[in-house]
């Protein structure tokens, strides 16, 4: 089993119409057995970006941590939030900086830039970004939210069919998963507010 998978994760980002929606699924486990059924990896760095970590637990919580002090050290030097694009280049370098004995995690990041542009992106774990119009996945359950994704995507969504959206296709797909479910955690962002939902799925 590869160490990406020893904790189980489904992550999935998807834009609307000046809107994103970022989800992901609650288990933690370690290899097939059950640990905690409300695990976060979805964490907000300001009001409109927002990152998931897939991978390994420790990985995923030291991450984080290192990119909150970066972006507070960066708030304090230009005294505002960083565009998705120029967090999206800062995660990248932090994980390249540790090629040689990476940080076991593949991070979505979403974000709504200038004029409310949605931005999305993936990398793997040593900081190669892959740009996306539409939706990234990442996580033990990525093959089977791909093809739930390709089939429910349409381009232009609002907020609350976005919301149905990656919902049903989290749900979906983590049931055909068994490293990955307990239901999910969705947010959907617009420039006015941002929307945070907890999903049941099947509890098993």
């Amino acid at each position: 089993m590869s160490i990406f998978e020893y904790n189980g994760s489904a992550l999935v980002a998807m834009v609307g119409k000046n809107c994103f929606a970022i989800a992901s699924d609650r288990r933690l486990g370690v290899q097939l057995q059950t640990i905690a059924t409300d695990f976060q990896r979805i964490f907000r760095i300001h009001d409109k970006v927002f990152i998931g970590l897939s991978g390994l637990g420790t990985d995923v919580l030291t991450l984080y941590q290192r990119l909150v002090f970066r972006h507070k050290l960066y708030q304090l030097r230009e005294e505002r939030d960083m565009k998705p694009e120029t967090f999206a280049s800062l995660v990248s370098a932090l994980l390249y900086e540790k090629r040689f004995g990476p940080y076991f995690c593949q991070p979505v990041i979403a974000g709504l830039g200038d004029d409310d542009k949605p931005f999305i992106c993936t990398m793997d774990s040593i900081g190669a970004k892959e740009l996306a119009k539409d939706f990234v996945v990442a996580g033990t359950a990525s093959e089977s939210l791909y093809g739930a994704c390709e089939a429910m995507f349409k381009p232009d969504m609002g907020p609350e069919e976005l919301f149905e959206t990656i919902s049903q296709a989290l749900i979906s797909s983590v049931d055909r998963d068994c490293l990955s479910g307990w239901g999910g955690h969705v947010y959907v962002v617009t420039p006015t507010e941002v929307t945070e939902k907890i999903l049941k799925g099947r509890m098993d």
